[in-house]
């Protein structure tokens, strides 16, 4: 038979497909003749031109095509006829434009009464999750409200108020012996600095919600953490000399304050000790008076503040806690510094869809990013490599954090823009560490808060302290295999200055000596390193006994070669009074890999003794629990199961190990016998026990009788056809099931200004033209953003048997002869979660070229 053909309205000849319809928008996207609403005639029984024989055309397809061409004459008559009627009536030209503009409102405020219903249909649907997040948002919460981990407790805010007075008192005498002392220690013109008035004011400190931790911490502790709100009416003067005069008329602290009772006994008090800190610094303001009043402005306002919250975070933040032993068998140093909980191992992967910055010509031409990341778990901060002009940015790097609280401690990403001046924000999330315990191992994307668009890939792995020296291994990658915490006590007879240690070494006891040994102690500091890794202790002013309690970790990548040196220096000076050199190998040899002792120090005075506490843990990867898996293999044969599992493992190689859509998909496409290979390129979409028949239409994945092929740059392409973001739902209100078509990404380049894209749906087992979905076409782009949505008049019942056919297809094609499709997926509803809702990345595929 001769080549089939239709001339197009540009003179050019197309061949249709051998079907009754073309769900792929081949053929009816350019028809001229077909009216909209209207079913087309079956192509593959209508002979037009090129050599065909008019007698292969059957009188049922003779009366459709009439039908249509009735239909369509008939819309024309109705559209045209009032145009004549009010010529033939000598009406004038302003009674149409009157109606039309009546037509036309009407539409208008039908289109604002529809939105206003679908915005309160789409609220009530996602009621619970709005209004919690909203109230979540606001700090001062109702005391009627309630959430199911957070709670209110008014009984203590009761308490606080009225032992808000003693509580006055308890914080003069902490700011008379231990800030004033501190304040005048720190710079020698500060030695005068002196409390003249404290008074804490009337108003008490509010509890706005606590929430309490149980089992997932030990059994022998109870964790509480309690957000506090503070906006007092403090009174507190200040003196530096009898001239300058300092004070504060008000006071607003916020932030979550952590409480630890542990450990739990059998005997009273039932609780050996008492710990609090704050998780995160909290947020600080300050009203001056008196001569710092010149602090309120921008440029020592937040200096002066944050000299504060340093003294604070010295204090009472992670990873300095304020502890109060209850029993004396509780030790105050494994209070205060505990054992962390664990290390977190955080892979920076990449992002995508990172919104766009950089500028041009004034702000009208938009360009790409130079996107980096910061890291933050605590008090450490780490940086990423810069990826310039790119929107899709890939790192690749890894860092490591040590967890002191799990849950409770966040890894805080945030992603900017690198510029020459100022760098712009593109991005930030927040992780609870609890949940990356509790998983051991995390392998995701996260949506960016605070910007329109953007995700980051995380991967996230927890390891466990040990105390085994066999699981040491040096890891090949470069990772940490051990984590070293030193808890620094204090230090005895320390030297005043390097000539006092000559004079040690000369044993020189002359007049000048005994000079020194009546002299101030030195200001002194210890400085920990090991490798490149240093840390510093805080200064301790004018004693040769100074105290530091202070913990800090360290990460080891070799046990035999590294050695932790502990420097002590002089404050101003920055000279050396004494060096401690301890070799890491010698943990391996100690019971419990610790070292808790006295140890002299080198190069210093006769008499110098540096007190610490050293604990090496080795760091083990746990893997988490094994999670059942169900294979569903109704009526299978053995050799289809065979064909179907190979086909799977390659197709879930070669996706991310991320898509969880693409594991659940390609299980479901085993168990239903969907997946073909290139090899049977002729078979059915669907077996006998699909939700299609034999007899039933075939979408435009592949078809059932032999049709148009794929372009062979398309065929040849062995890459990623790209990715499309869905939202499904169902409106239980209104008993739709609701498609979001989002956008795609990476999707197949068809020509050198990008591709002029759009994406069909159907509804499967319903194919026709009729139940067909498409979006606009979105030009020159290879990550098209539609926003689209879609409604289907189903029952939830009914969509839970359905299957999602999506294709994104190329709206200017290759060749006449050659099909649209880009790229394709199939999803069944059974697999979702519709009254939820799911919102995901979906792999696109191409099934290979028709024979």
């Amino acid at each position: 038979m001769a080549s089939t053909s239709v001339l197009t309205p540009d003179g050019g000849a197309l061949t249709p497909p051998r079907t009754s319809s073309d769900p792929g928008g081949g053929l009816l996207d350019h028809h001229p003749m077909v009216a909209p609403g209207v079913s087309p005639a079956p192509l593959e029984e209508l002979e037009l031109g090129g050599g065909g024989s008019p007698e292969n055309v059957s009188p049922s397809t003779v009366n459709r095509v009439v039908t249509e061409f009735f239909m369509y004459f008939l819309r024309a008559i109705m559209l045209f006829y009032p145009v004549y009627l009010t010529g033939y009536l000598g009406l004038s030209v302003s009674w149409l434009l009157l109606c039309m503009l009546m037509v036309t409102w009407w539409k208008k405020n039908r289109q604002w009464k529809d939105s206003r219903i679908g915005t309160a249909i789409d609220f009530v649907d996602n009621e619970t999750q709005v209004v919690n997040t909203e109230l979540k948002n606001s700090l001062q919460m109702a005391s009627w409200v309630q959430f199911t981990d957070v709670e209110k407790v008014e009984w203590v805010n009761k308490v606080l108020e009225q032992a808000w007075p003693f509580f006055g008192m308890f914080m003069e005498k902490l700011l008379r012996e231990n800030i004033q002392t501190a304040v005048r220690q720190s710079s020698s013109e500060l030695k005068t600095f002196t409390f003249t008035k404290i008074h804490f004011g009337h108003i008490p400190l509010r509890i706005v919600g606590i929430q309490a931790y149980t089992h997932e911490v030990d059994h022998r502790e109870v964790v509480l953490d309690m957000t506090i709100n503070y906006e007092g009416d403090v009174d507190i003067d200040a003196e530096l000399k009898s001239a300058i005069t300092a004070g504060v008329k008000g006071l607003k602290l916020r932030g979550m304050i952590r409480v630890i009772l542990e450990p739990l006994i059998g005997q009273a008090p039932l609780v050996g000790g008492v710990t609090f800190f704050f998780i995160r610094r909290p947020t600080l303001e300050i009203n001056w008076t008196g001569m710092t009043n010149i602090l309120d402005s921008p440029a020592f306002s937040s200096l002066s503040e944050g000299t504060i919250m340093d003294i604070i975070a010295s204090l009472m933040v992670l990873p300095n806690r304020m502890c109060f032993p209850l029993i004396d068998q509780v030790k105050v140093d494994q209070m205060r510094f505990p054992l962390p909980r664990g290390v977190v191992r955080v892979h920076l992967v990449e992002a995508r869809d990172l919104v766009a910055k950089d500028t041009y010509m004034l702000g009208m031409v938009k360009g790409k990013s130079d996107p980096y990341a910061k890291l933050r778990v605590g008090d450490r901060k780490v940086k990423s490599k810069t990826i310039k002009e790119n929107l899709h940015p890939r790192w690749g790097e890894t860092y490591e954090f040590v967890v002191h609280e799990a849950p409770g401690q966040e890894l805080e990403v945030e992603l900017f823009d690198e510029d020459a001046d100022k760098d712009d924000f593109i991005g930030r999330y927040h992780l609870d560490l609890g949940e990356v315990k509790k998983e051991k191992e995390m392998d995701q994307w996260f949506p960016l808060d605070g910007v329109q668009s953007g995700e980051v890939h995380l991967k996230l792995h927890w390891l466990s302290l040990q105390s085994d020296p066999t699981l040491l291994k040096q890891s090949n990658k470069g990772y940490a295999c051990a984590m070293l915490a030193v808890y620094l006590d204090n230090a005895s007879n320390l030297p005043k200055d390097l000539s006092e240690i000559e004079h040690h070494q000369k044993k020189k006891h002359g007049r000048e000596g005994r000079l020194t040994r009546k002299s101030a102690g030195p200001s002194s500091f210890v400085e920990m390193s090991i490798n490149d890794d240093v840390q510093k202790s805080k200064v301790v002013f004018s004693t040769k006994d100074p105290v530091w309690e202070e913990g800090f970790t360290f990460f080891v990548h070799d046990v035999k070669t590294q050695q932790l040196i502990v420097q002590v220096k002089q404050h101003e000076k920055k000279t050396q009074l004494g060096i401690l050199r301890l070799p890491l190998s010698r943990f391996v040899n100690v019971s419990n890999m610790a070292l808790d002792q006295r140890f002299q120090l080198e190069q210093s005075g006769a008499n110098s003794q540096i007190k610490l506490k050293a604990t090496l843990r080795t760091l083990t990867v746990e893997q988490p629990a094994p999670k059942p898996v169900t294979v569903n293999q109704q009526n299978t044969s053995a050799s289809s199961l065979s064909a179907l599992s190979s086909n799977v493992n390659l197709a879930s190689s070669a996706a991310r190990p991320e898509d969880y859509s693409t594991h659940r998909r390609s299980s479901y496409l085993a168990s239903e016998a969907l997946h073909p290979s290139p090899a049977t390129m002729s078979m059915r979409r669907y077996d006998s026990h699909s939700l299609l028949s034999e007899n039933a239409l075939a979408s435009s994945r592949f078809d059932l009788a032999d049709g148009a092929s794929y372009p062979e740059m398309l065929r040849k392409h062995r890459g990623s056809l790209g990715e499309i973001n869905l939202t499904v739902r169902y409106a239980t209100l209104r008993n739709k099931l609701v498609i979001m078509v989002n956008h795609c990404r990476d999707i197949f380049t068809c020509s050198e200004n990008g591709t002029d894209s759009y994406v069909r749906l159907y509804l499967l087992p319903d194919q026709t033209w009729r139940h067909r979905k498409r979006t606009h076409v979105k030009k020159r782009t290879v990550n098209p953003i539609f926003e689209e949505k879609f409604e289907f008049d189903v029952s939830l019942e009914e969509a839970l048997t359905r299957t999602l056919d999506v294709a994104v297809k190329n709206n200017k094609m290759f060749h006449m002869r050659e099909r649209k499709d880009i790229g394709m997926v199939l999803i069944s509803l059974a697999q979702l979660d519709l009254v939820k809702g799911v919102k995901d990345w979906y792999k696109l595929s191409l099934q290979g070229p028709k024979s």
